[in-house]
């Protein structure tokens, strides 16, 4: 009975845990914290993605989970990712912490078996005045390269997907 007792136990704690991940702001990645998303919050995302049959649907899933867990991380970091320099708030996000923050979720999904048809590469910047960041994704099967960007709209919102090209380009989606 007691051996039954703690394997519930464990598994309880187990199927608990926590991913937690590196999570920086306050511009150029100034500020680091940590971010723990749940099994159970890290399994609701996963739902978009499994089963996904083809490319275009995976990117379609990867825009919107790019969203969502930076308004996961904003329920424990008080975030504002507006770029707003004369604002107060110690928190605010540029282009550097957004693609690291992308980039950081993407490659725990990737880490977690969810993409099937893209993986998560090294950052990419355009731009030589102003530089804008943003997580690149490659296709598995195609040599398609594209650029994830999710300063467009507010933490919780999509991010926007574009071919790598056009993104160097500075094509911005129409919003």
């Amino acid at each position: 009975m007691h051996r039954i007792v703690f394997l519930l136990f464990l598994i309880c704690c187990v199927t608990a845990q926590a991913k937690e991940v590196k999570f920086c702001y306050y511009y150029d990645c100034a500020t680091h914290a940590s971010v723990a998303f749940s099994e159970q919050r890290l399994a609701n995302v996963a739902t978009l993605l499994k089963g996904v049959p083809e490319s275009a649907s995976e990117c379609e899933a990867i825009t919107h989970e790019a969203g969502i867990l930076p308004r996961f991380a904003e329920e424990q970091i008080r975030i504002d990712p507006s770029e707003d320099r004369d604002s107060d708030v110690d928190s605010r996000m540029d282009s550097t912490d957004q693609s690291f923050a992308a980039t950081t979720y993407l490659k725990v999904l990737e880490g977690r078996g969810l993409l099937k048809i893209h993986r998560v590469k090294s950052r990419v910047v355009h731009g030589a005045a102003k530089p804008r960041w943003g997580a690149r994704i490659s296709g598995i099967c195609t040599d398609q390269v594209v650029a994830a960007d999710s300063r467009y709209f507010p933490n919780g919102h999509h991010a926007v997907i574009l071919l790598l090209g056009a993104w160097l380009k500075g094509v911005k989606p129409n919003a």
